[in-house]
């Protein structure tokens, strides 16, 4: 299949991607969508979600998308889409037509390839940022994917929340997975604890405004210096 790649792009735009956006990519080819931020001429990625997509008909699945994205924007009010995500080693024609259907939801969406082929003795990322320009060819305009460079940004929860994982040891034998598992339960259950404290209080607060129990004035201190 041929490739619609053309020379580096010439946008001037500057693209960020945080490391917690990307992940390793799995064997079969995967689609989805990439979301963060854009302001001026820098893009930032910061999640993604996966897409189902129709092999025979090379489309996307438009209702599981707009979905999707309703979901993420009531937990990410400040992200948008930018652009989508696959799987393969080349940009290739047939992926235009996906590009060109979001061109609805993000008018200049970029492209995100990721590479499973990951070769180790790189140490860049195995995946390359695409922009679309619109080219004339033969009296024709057409539009063809151009690179991007991209680099690594990170904010302090996400260095701190990497810094932790990276450093996690055995301990009296086990292994890290099961050092991490145990580590996250334990978040869970303070998660947990705190969210039952935070409901407890958000009870007793509604009693007091109703009239139902006594007004608590050391109680409230308590709370609003939480």
């Amino acid at each position: 299949m041929a490739s619609a790649t053309t020379s580096s792009s010439s946008s001037g735009l500057t693209f960020k991607l945080h490391p917690t956006g990307s992940a390793q990519p799995p064997t079969p080819r995967v689609f989805g969508c990439v979301i963060g931020i854009q302001k001026g001429h820098t893009v930032e990625i910061f999640n993604s979600f996966e897409l189902l997509y129709d092999e025979p008909t090379n489309s996307l699945d438009r209702p599981f998308l707009e979905k999707m994205q309703e979901l993420y924007k009531k937990v990410f009010p400040n992200f948008y889409i930018l652009g989508w995500y696959s799987t393969g080693s080349d940009a290739q024609e047939s992926n235009m037509e996906i590009h060109k259907a979001l061109m609805d939801i993000n008018e200049s969406p970029f492209y995100v390839l990721l590479n499973p082929a990951i070769n180790h003795a790189h140490k860049d990322l195995p995946l390359t940022i695409y922009e679309s320009k619109l080219h004339v060819i033969n009296g024709i305009p057409q539009l063809n994917f151009v690179r991007s460079s991209y680099t690594i940004e990170t904010v302090e929860v996400e260095r701190i929340s990497g810094d932790h994982v990276a450093h996690l040891k055995p301990s009296d034998g086990g292994s890290a997975a099961t050092q991490l598992v145990a580590h996250l339960t334990g978040i869970h259950s303070a998660i947990k604890m705190l969210n039952s404290i935070i409901e407890c209080f958000t009870i007793i607060s509604f009693a007091m405004q109703k009239g139902d129990i006594p007004y608590e004035n050391s109680l409230v201190r308590h709370v609003s210096s939480l």
